[in-house]
């Protein structure tokens, strides 16, 4: 997940999946969302956030999904855990160890993600949640670049034969 603030008025949120299926094109599956600073309003991704965009990928990828995790609170909490148990006929979680970033994938995201906003002004976050949208939709086309940002973590994804 990945904070980006506006000047003190709010922050995009930003959780994202990069989604390998053998025979498949590799897969960018994201969410934002919004903190405009208002009462109520989340701040970040929680549990039932994150659950969400899971369920979502497991139905678009159509078939289980091992996911390869980091150890952000929200992914290691009671909750999340005790979820992730129910849905052990589809979701098999692997951890990766204590700050590590040079494993996680999704790092690579956020690093060409930055680097596509730093010349861009907005005036609101609301502003700031459409551009961020706009850099990462043409990720989502462009398999070769997430694959790149698998490579990177020098990870293998399936056994040798």
């Amino acid at each position: 997940m990945l904070p980006v603030s506006h000047r003190s008025r709010g922050r995009v949120s930003i959780a994202a999946l990069i989604c390998v299926k053998p025979g498949m094109r590799t897969r960018l599956i994201y969410r934002t969302l919004t903190y405009h600073r208002r009462k109520g309003e989340p701040k970040g991704f929680g549990e039932a956030a994150l659950r969400s965009l899971l369920s979502t990928a497991h139905t678009q990828l159509g078939g289980p999904i091992s996911l390869v995790w980091d150890s952000l609170p929200e992914h290691v909490s009671t909750e999340m855990r005790t979820w992730i148990t129910a849905q052990e006929d589809w979701l098999l979680v692997y951890r990766l160890p204590p700050y590590a970033p040079d494993l996680n994938p999704a790092e690579g995201i956020w690093a060409s993600l930055r680097t596509k906003l730093f010349n861009f002004t907005v005036s609101d976050t609301d502003q700031l949640t459409t551009l961020i949208k706009s850099r990462l939709k043409p990720m989502q086309h462009r398999p070769d670049l997430l694959g790149g940002f698998i490579a990177e973590t020098g990870l293998t994804l399936y056994d040798p034969l």
